[in-house]
This record gives C-alpha cells, sequence and structure tokens, in this order.
C-alpha cells in the first residue's frame, strides 16, 4: 500500500487563516538541512483589508516566559525570517517549490498562497530539558515554529485571534559513515606498588541507534598490590549549555555496579551491556529529551553533529554521550577510583526516503488541535486563537 500524503492544518480562531504542511519534521544533514515550505488559506472577507504574514522561527527558552527578572525575558531569539504571502508580492507559480506545494494549491484553490523558507546552517536541533514531575510552564528547550498572522503591516500589532502557530522540529540523523570503534586504555602506578594497574575499555561500534543495548568490552590486568573491590560502568549523557552559561551538566542515564572484584596479580576480561532509555528515567530532571511534536512520547536527546566552522555558541544545547568504566580500589586510607571515559554517538538511523512517485494522490488532512490534548499545562493559554477553526476552511472535495 502506498504511504499517504498526511497534510497538517491549522486555522487561526478568526478563521482569516489556515496553514497548510506536508510535513512538521525538517532533517539536518550537517551540510545542508530540509527546507519549510507550505501554503497559507486566506479568506479575503475574514480579513478585511489586512495582510497576511509568515514568519519561521528558532527560540532558546531558559524559563518560563512569567518570569522575567528585571526585565530580561528567560528566552532568547536565534533566528526569524517573515514573509509577506498575501497580497503576494510575486506570481503564485514562482514561490511554488515543491509538489506538495502544487497540490496544495490545486486543491485549496485560489486564496492559497505558498511560502518557502531556507534554515541556516548554524541552528541546534529540537532538544528540551526534562522537567520535574512539579514544573510547572514552558519547559528550557530548543523550539522551532511556523506562525501566520494577518494585520495592518509586518510591526502592527497582532490580534491572537487572526494568529496561527505550528510547532516544527529540527532533527538528525545518523550518517552512513559508523566510525572506528572506539577504545580506551589506562596504565595506573601506585606508591609502595613495582608494577602498574592496565585497563582497556572498548566498545564494539562507534554509533547506537536508540533503544540498542551497548556492549562494553573491560579488560583488566592488575599487576599491581592493590585490591580492586568494585567495577562500576554507565552511560552518562553530557549537555553543553553553551548559549548563555557555557555550563556542563552530566547525567548518568544507564547504570550496572557488577561487584566484581579483582585481587592483586589478577585479570578479569568480562562484557558489560547497558540499555540507555527514557523509559527508566523518566524521573529525572534535567535529562536532555529529543524535541517532539503534540506531546507524543520522545527518547533521549540525540547526539549533536556540528558542521564545520560553525561557532558553539549558537548551538543552544549540544549533546553527547560517553560509557564510564570505573574501578574501585581499595587502601589503607579508604576507597578510589581509576576511571575511563569511552565517546560514543547515539542516534536514530535515516528512515528510508518516500519517492514522489510512490505517495498516494489522495491527501489526508489531520488538525491538529492542540487544545483536546489532556494533561498540557500552560500551552492553551500561551496558544489562544491557535486552535483549529473546524472545517469552514477546510478543503472541499474535488
Amino acid at each position: 500500500m502506498s504511504p499517504k500524503n498526511v497534510i497538517f492544518k491549522k486555522t487561526c480562531k478568526d478563521k482569516s487563516v489556515g496553514v497548510f504542511m506536508g510535513k512538521r519534521d525538517f532533517v539536518d544533514n550537517v551540510d545542508s538541512v530540509d527546507p519549510v515550505d507550505g501554503v497559507v488559506l486566506v479568506d479575503p472577507e475574514a480579513l478585511a483589508g489586512r495582510k497576511v504574514f509568515v514568519t519561521l522561527s528558532c527560540i532558546f527558552r531558559y524559563g518560563r516566559d512569567d518570569m522575567d527578572v528585571m526585565g530580561i525575558a528567560f528566552r532568547r531569539e536565534l533566528f526569524l525570517s517573515t514573509r509577506q504571502v498575501y497580497p503576494p508580492l510575486q506570481d503564485r507559480e514562482k514561490g511554488v517549490h515543491t509538489r506538495i506545494q502544487a497540490k496544495l494549491l490545486r486543491k485549496l484553490g485560489n486564496n492559497a498562497y505558498p511560502f518557502f523558507f531556507e534554515f541556516p546552517d548554524n541552528l541546534p536541533c529540537s532538544v528540551a530539558l526534562q522537567p520535574a514531575t512539579h514544573d510547572e510552564g514552558k519547559q528550557c528547550a530548543v523550539e522551532f515554529e511556523i506562525k501566520a498572522f494577518s494585520a495592518e503591516s509586518q510591526d502592527a500589532k497582532v490580534r491572537k485571534r487572526s494568529t496561527v502557530k505550528l510547532m516544527l522540529r529540527k532533527v538528525q540523523y545518523a550518517t552512513e559513515d559508523q566510525g572506528t570503534p572506539p577504545s580506551v586504555e589506562l596504565t595506573k602506578d601506585f606508591v609502595m606498588s613495582d608494577k602498574p594497574l592496565h585497563v582497556k575499555a572498548s566498545l564494539d561500534k562507534e554509533l547506537y541507534y536508540h533503544g540498542e543495548t551497548i556492549v562494553v568490552h573491560v579488560n583488566v590486568e592488575n599487576n599491581s598490590n592493590k585490591n580492586i573491590k568494585n567495577i562500576v560502568v554507565s552511560v552518562d549523557q553530557v549537555a553543553n549549555v553553551v548559549l548563555y552559561s557555557n555550563d556542563n551538566y552530566v547525567k548518568c542515564v544507564d547504570l550496572e555496579e557488577s561487584g566484581d572484584s579483582v585481587s592483586p596479580g589478577a585479570s578479569l576480561e568480562k562484557v558489560y551491556k547497558l540499555l540507555p532509555l527514557l523509559a527508566n528515567n523518566r524521573e529525572r530532571r534535567g535529562i536532555v529529551l529529543d524535541g517532539k511534536l503534540k506531546h507524543e512520547d520522545t527518547n533521549l536527546a540525540s547526539s549533536s553533529m556540528i558542521k564545520e566552522g560553525v561557532l558553539k555558541e549558537v548551538m543552544g544545547i549540544i549533546v553527547s554521550y560517553r560509557v564510564m568504566v570505573k574501578l574501585i580500589i581499595g587502601g589503607m586510607m579508604g576507597s578510589s577510583e581509576v576511571g575511563l571515559e569511552v565517546p560514543f554517538r547515539l542516534m536514530h538511523p535515516k528512515p528510508d526516503a518516500v519517492k514522489d512517485s510512490e505517495m498516494e494522490d489522495e491527501m489526508v488532512f489531520q488538525e491538529f488541535k492542540r487544545s483536546y490534548l489532556k494533561g498540557v499545562i500552560g500551552d492553551d493559554e500561551d496558544e489562544e486563537g491557535n486552535v483549529s477553526g473546524g472545517d469552514d476552511m477546510a478543503p472541499k472535495e474535488k
């Protein structure tokens, strides 16, 4: 069966403007990013002479909007681009860049107008910090949004009833390059010990997919006179918030305390298996997650890939992963640790591309009604007027 042409639609309260888009996930291929395209359907009578504009924005939010301190808002606009779509500044045909736009224009009629944006190459991907269960309001996140509105001019005051917003998501998928399986070795000398302790930790590959078991090979040659009481193997998520503070946040997302011991002069060779999943970390505040749409489930944030030459300071939150192998060593003055860090990537595989020729000709329109979603705190007030306007602007079957 051919894949369906799912079209996301949303209409403002006064029904003057509606937005139609063929997708809401846009892939960052590091050297290029999928352009954002769609169609706006207008009602000239409801507009009453007002113009229609569409904006694409990227916002880094690091606090609730109502927590301004001394006039400083806890959000920063990383990118904003605006287009006037009605009255059109060029012929409709010149604004059509994709096949789905052309199909939508044929379906929606003469009051539909295309819009098209290209992402710059220095924007972060959609990520969010997991809030605590008692946290309310907006979470710390990098968010992308398409907003269509009608107004007398671009700088005029915009009425919420005449505005419609759709959250987008900028995502990265794993490249075909699997990388070299990482391996780290450490030799540790001790006072009062003639011979050293040698530890080697390695992974069977450098790139793992979400939900895949991470296999850690640990080899210990304890030629010292120290007793290794325990071996702890964990997966750490490292989030570098580079935009405003350059802080590093390290969160353990899976852990195995093996209880393995290695006496002086002995050796150990063992394989440990770890599985970092959001399902096991839902109560952990501050863990970075991939962005999500319509409040569906998501996963631990994917590793960040950054184009060479791009300033990291504008990337918002940079995420990386590492396996930590810690050897707990006993001694007369108490225990000490010897540790190794083995970096790896955690990502989604790139989905198979669907050719236009394989898509069904019939388009399926999916209403996006955020106000219908249960358990959403704070979004309805923030997005007043952005629920769908019902079927008044729905395309009629031809």
